[in-house]
């Protein structure tokens, strides 16, 4: 009798709390106490996906976020995850992170396994969807993957994208000529040999 498909997790797929987003939601003031809703979307339906409340309260240096939500048809799940800060390695300012509530690591992203927001280590089990693929659709990738790149020139020609810093190309603008430049090299015929072997 054959055996059930396993298919792990794949991380993209799971809700997640980052610093960036707390950052940009302007939630991480020091010295701070605040009670919000966080919600999830959709990308392109702009259908609502989810939501939690959480507490953040900060001191100068660390603090708490505290976890309010229902998971599935369980009760109210409520617990708290310490904040931290560290010197930035630029030598300006400070950097948050979070402490796992499970494993103790200290991160910049938080995602929802098994019912609470944990650093992704706690489930050894999780895979990016990048290393699911098969070998023939990483090949595809690597020698076709400028053709599928639709967003190229909008980040290019994004508002207050910067080419250059000081004189120099930054790295994001070398990254996009790098991807434009293969996009204009491929030969058409070896992408359609590639879907015919």
């Amino acid at each position: 009798m054959a055996r059930y498909a396993t298919y792990p997790t794949e991380i993209e797929r799971l809700k997640m709390i980052s610093i960036a987003d707390l950052k940009r939601m302007k939630l991480l003031r020091p010295d701070n106490f605040v009670s919000t809703t966080i919600n999830w979307t959709n990308r392109n339906t702009k259908e609502n996906m989810g939501s939690i409340s959480v507490s953040i309260h900060t001191g100068e240096n660390n603090g708490s976020i505290t976890f309010d939500y229902k998971y599935q048809d369980t009760d109210k799940i409520n617990y708290t995850s310490q904040l931290i800060t560290r010197p930035s390695n630029l030598g300006k300012g400070k950097l948050w992170f979070f402490v796992c509530p499970r494993t103790g690591k200290v991160c910049r992203k938080l995602h929802l396994i098994n019912g609470y927001f944990i650093h992704r280590s706690a489930n050894p089990g999780l895979m990016y969807a990048k290393q699911l693929e098969s070998k023939k659709v990483r090949g595809w990738s690597k020698m076709f993957g400028a053709m599928l790149e639709d967003d190229i020139y909008l980040q290019l020609y994004k508002k207050h994208f910067k080419s250059h810093y000081k004189g120099k190309p930054t790295k994001r603008f070398l990254r996009l000529s790098k991807i434009i430049e293969q996009r204009i090299n491929i030969n058409i015929d070896d992408f359609t040999k590639s879907f015919i072997l």
